[in-house]
């Protein structure tokens, strides 16, 4: 089964820059954008709209009508809708970073915890933990970027234009905090689908390895076009 992955992007203005799920130079295959309209990143992610399901789905069916064998989405938070849209289609869905942490977690030594590094934490619930299969049981930290000036409020506010050097730097600077503060946390998970050009600077800073969303879809791509090794030595 090969094609194209689907992508379920916000309806956003903000630039995408290389590592970014939604430049298509982020990946060495094709993907495939399907924009939702009105799904600006402010209902998304600080208001959890529950009437922007409807549309996500419509984008799933489109990008499933054209052929795409797999479906992502481009901003973490969706994890909310992760159960809806899987079950609205017939190929795989895979709307967050988030569906990593548990498995991430159960690769760990005991009393180790998954950080999870977010664009804004108070925004990050119950219900996002759990459309991703996060259990109460599953040791997890998280960290938010909102007091951040160069990357948050250029995301939530849909700026179009963004300091790249600043916004990396905020990221060390959280990333680094949150190690600091928490030793336990032994592995980094970006929830933020637009936080991937950060995260080879976050493990180079910490320590620790990084996981997000392009990881993902580099694993769904490899399991829909796994690699030919010919034929077993005789």
């Amino acid at each position: 089964m090969s094609g194209p992955i689907g992508i379920l992007m916000l309806d956003t203005a903000f630039p995408r820059i290389r590592g970014d799920i939604g430049n298509p130079a982020t990946f060495p295959f094709p993907v495939r954008y399907h924009r939702v309209p009105g799904a600006s990143p402010e209902r998304v992610v600080r208001e959890g709209d529950p009437a922007l399901l409807a549309p996500f789905i419509d984008g799933a069916r489109a990008l499933e009508a054209s052929g795409v064998p797999a479906i992502a989405t481009g901003c973490g938070f969706l994890a909310m809708f992760q159960r809806e849209l899987a079950a609205a289609v017939s190929v795989p869905v895979f709307t967050s970073a988030l569906l990593l942490v548990p498995m991430i977690a159960r690769m760990l030594p005991a009393r180790a915890a998954v950080g999870i590094m977010t664009v804004d934490a108070g925004a990050l619930g119950p219900r996002h933990l759990a459309g991703a299969g996060i259990g109460t049981d599953t040791p997890v930290v998280i960290a938010g970027m909102e007091r951040g000036r160069a990357f948050a409020p250029v995301l939530l506010g849909n700026m179009p234009a963004l300091d790249e050097s600043a916004a990396r730097r905020e990221h060390i600077e959280v990333a680094r905090e949150l190690v600091e503060q928490h030793a336990e946390v032994a592995a980094i998970v970006l929830e933020c689908t637009n936080m991937p050009p950060y995260a080879d600077a976050i493990r180079r800073a910490t320590g620790r390895p990084v996981f997000d969303i392009t990881t993902l879809v580099r694993v769904v791509h490899d399991a829909l076009v796994p690699r030919a090794y010919g034929s077993a030595a005789g």
